[in-house]
């Protein structure tokens, strides 16, 4: 099955939901959005047709990608190919999208490998159609995250920083942590649009915003509280009574679970100890 759905956000933003899979509704699926000339995100390369006629169709002349995964950087190759458009990325991105990094077996089920290409690094502020844009590091989901804000509109293109207000599974490299300092950072900021690339909030972004930094620091307290008394994870994990979607850990062999956000606070904490 291919997903294609076309939304329109404030500021005349259009967001293209993309899914694909081979019966059925997609496991998952991912938006890019389009403003001006400008693309942020390129979604799977899965759906590299679909996304590939979207650059063609609204004359894409830049993509800045949020990080590196897959489902974000999927098809920057393929229209840099096809069109000549100018990609841009954190400088971490540049080094993962210019020598490749290898996935899980799930990953390229779901999203499909991306195909390494020379990206740009961007500027501190980005004039585009709609204001200055301004590219903001948010390390966390990824060491490369980064989310744009257009202060004039309210606007921010958040990747995979918010997701949603409470979190039932974590990747494996993934860092509470730093997340909690980038959720901080993005907070007081002033917006109301969070065009999330999974779950979009129109209106109170910034208080899903709140919502999600709220949970992971509740999370954060508790299992470094137990850790302190002498708890492992497994033990922490049932004394907290956190749930396991076992169908997804099984499904992407443990690199995405509950468990691994116990295992990335006390990983963190005791980094910074």
């Amino acid at each position: 099955m291919r997903l294609l759905k076309k939304y329109e956000f404030n500021g005349g933003i259009k967001g293209f939901k993309l899914g694909w899979s081979v019966a059925g509704p997609p496991l998952m699926t991912v938006y890019c959005y389009l403003f001006g000339n400008v693309m942020i995100d390129t979604a799977q390369p899965h759906m590299a047709k679909e996304v590939v006629d979207i650059a063609r169709e609204n004359k894409i002349g830049q993509i800045f990608l949020t990080h590196h995964h897959e489902d974000h950087s999927g098809n920057a190759a393929v229209i840099q190919k096809k069109f000549g458009t100018k990609v841009f990325g954190h400088e971490q991105c540049i080094i993962k999208m210019k020598h490749g990094y290898p996935i899980l077996p799930y990953q390229k089920y779901i999203w499909g490998k991306t195909t390494p290409l020379d990206i740009l690094p961007f500027s501190e502020k980005i004039e585009t159609s709609l204001g200055t844009m301004i590219p903001i590091h948010t390390p966390g989901h990824s060491r490369d995250h980064t989310v744009f804000f257009l202060p004039e509109k309210g606007i921010i293109f958040s990747g995979d920083l918010y997701l949603g207000d409470r979190i039932r599974f974590f990747r494996a490299d993934e860092d509470i942590g730093f997340q909690i300092d980038s959720l901080k950072k993005v907070a007081n900021l002033d917006f109301d649009t969070l065009l999330c690339a999974h779950n979009p909030r129109e209106k109170n972004g910034k208080g899903h915003v709140r919502l999600k930094l709220e949970f992971l620091e509740e999370l954060y307290e508790r299992v470094i509280a137990l850790w302190k008394q002498g708890l492992f994870e497994k033990e922490i994990f049932r004394k907290l009574r956190l749930k396991e979607d076992y169908f997804t850990k099984y499904f992407c062999f443990g690199n995405v679970s509950m468990l691994n956000g116990v295992r990335s606070v006390i990983r963190h904490h005791e980094n910074r100890a």
